[in-house]
């Protein structure tokens, strides 16, 4: 029988590595939030069904040899299964790894006790029929996305029991501080208009901000209890969605008296199923302040404009092209080393200077935001003024770098088509050689061909050169590209981004300048 436990060690450690691979996935996908594991899976062909382990049938010889014989066989099988899976690993893109949280430790024991519940007892009850174990173990080794897939569907009572108890110890927390709290929403922007609202406040206030991209109702309630404090003044809560409904989940636990929309745009479309549902689920933020509470919302996006609040609590409105609004930005100046403009309020005549590190038209409007929330909460322009020169880039989100005789702007973090196209903009200013590296747009539902095939066509006008990430992923910035005289050796297609860095030294010279536009997580590698 000890031989018996020595052979299931190469089953175990391959088995371990491909659970993990498949929790990566699961954990990217929200742990199946509106199914998004399942469908990965079935999206997913090669990833799910095609793994080395498919031969995994082979092993019906164990039926027809001794078994001592049989036990050997199974262990050099996984063995060998092992090597496969190592080797492939080293090539692989692992952009961001699992996080082995607490959820991620009970699905482990979850998974474990399935694989258990599964061999122990032809074990216990038939020792002789070990064989019959070997084929058990090596069909869950086999079907692991799924095992992962319903070891997630199993836990949910427990993980239902967690949540509820973190969220009734985070409002009661939030209740008792009585901390005002600034919510925050929209398609883009959100977390570029997060800190920049902290950093302007920051300068009178002590203000905490959720970290990261915390914008879920975990993030939040992990926020609150393990940050929040009575010496916080005010708490900016990012609140992200994908369907209608998640943002009023969300106004539920932090109960927010200040509301900002950012940009209703077509950002997760395929899951809130139209750009109406977009605009009332973003809505929902506004429509859950008190009466007596203040909202911040965009001039010039018609989506705000047009959207029948109901709502009665104080609305305030910025813009750049629409001049009808609280505070106006106007006489903007854009150059490669950052932008200056003029603030006009509505009840004051003067002109006021701003500048700011940041780059790009979108974070004027964040920026006016926070001037516009900073001054009703009795900031001086001269704090507000100190407050927008101090706001610092935030990473991956036209964040700009040197890197040896390259500066990178980086701006792949979720990208969109407004964002892409105010990117390109940006890099247009820059001198020397200039060229984007991006993979496309993804989650823009039936729009996503064309939108990419429309970035295509707009990206070459600003650079001389485009890498693209994923043959079948950017087919369509492919495909807009071809439409347009750009020149077809100019453009370069590769699978792996690492790949990008030796490519951009050999096109470039010490002036270049290059454009990473959106990086997607593993569960889009081809």
């Amino acid at each position: 029988m000890w031989l018996f436990w020595l052979s299931l060690i190469p089953y175990v450690l391959y088995v371990g590595y491909k659970t993990k691979k498949s929790m990566q996935m699961l954990q990217q996908n929200f742990y199946n939030e509106n199914n998004r594991y399942f469908i990965w899976i079935f999206k997913n062909f090669k990833k799910v069904w095609l793994e080395v382990d498919i031969f995994f049938p082979l092993l019906i010889i164990i039926y027809f040899i001794p078994i001592e014989i049989g036990i050997i066989v199974f262990g050099l099988f996984y063995i060998l299964l092992l090597v496969k899976f190592q080797e492939k690993a080293k090539v692989e893109q692992n952009k961001k790894p699992l996080v082995v949280t607490p959820r991620i430790k009970r699905l482990i024991v979850m998974i474990f006790l399935m694989h258990v519940v599964a061999v122990l007892p032809v074990m216990l009850l038939c020792p002789e029929m070990i064989f019959y174990s070997y084929i058990l173990l090596a069909i869950l080794g086999y079907l692991n996305y799924f095992v992962v897939f319903f070891g997630n569907i199993f836990n949910y009572p427990a993980e239902k029991f967690v949540y509820h108890s973190f969220k009734r110890k985070a409002i009661k927390k939030l209740t008792n501080l009585k901390i005002p709290v600034i919510g925050i929403t929209g398609s883009y922007g959100k977390t570029t208009s997060k800190n920049i609202i902290n950093d302007i406040l920051n300068v009178k206030y002590n203000v905490y901000a959720t970290p990261k991209s915390f914008n879920t109702d975990y993030g939040l309630i992990r926020t609150i209890n393990d940050h929040l404090d009575k010496f916080n003044d005010y708490f900016v809560a990012e609140l992200g969605a994908f369907r209608r409904g998640d943002i009023k989940r969300l106004c539920s636990i932090v109960n927010p008296t200040i509301g900002i929309l950012t940009i209703i745009g077509h950002a997760h479309l395929d899951t809130f199923g139209s750009r109406k549902n977009i605009q009332k689920g973003k809505f929902e933020l506004i429509e859950s302040l008190p009466h007596d509470g203040m909202a911040i919302l965009n001039g010039d996006d018609e989506f705000q404009l047009n959207y029948k609040l109901k709502n009665n609590c104080t609305v305030y409105w910025i813009g750049i092209d629409n001049s009808d609004v609280d505070v106006h930005a106007t006489n903007i100046k854009l150059s490669h080393e950052g932008t200056s403009f003029d603030v006009k309020f509505k009840d004051d005549e003067k002109l006021y200077k701003f500048k700011t590190r940041l780059l790009g038209k979108h974070n004027i409007y964040n920026i006016l935001c926070g001037i516009l929330l900073g001054r009703e909460l009795g900031m001086s322009t001269d704090e507000l003024i100190r407050g927008v020169a101090r706001v610092s880039s935030v990473e991956h989100r036209l964040d700009v770098k040197k890197v040896g005789d390259i500066t990178i702007i980086d701006d792949s973090y979720n990208s969109n088509p407004v964002g892409a196209k105010m990117a390109l903009d940006i890099l247009g200013m820059m001198p020397g050689t200039k060229i984007i590296v991006t993979p496309g747009m993804i989650e823009l539902g039936d729009s996503q061909y064309e939108e990419n095939k429309k970035l295509g066509e707009y990206l070459v006008k600003h650079v001389d050169y485009a890498i693209l990430i994923g043959e079948q992923q950017t087919k369509a910035i492919y495909d807009g590209i071809m439409e347009t005289n750009f020149p077809k050796e100019k453009v370069h297609i590769l699978n792996d981004v690492k790949d990008a860095f030796p490519l951009i030294e050999s096109l470039s010279n010490k002036d270049a300048y290059v454009l990473l536009e959106n990086d997607l997580p593993d569960l889009f590698n081809e």
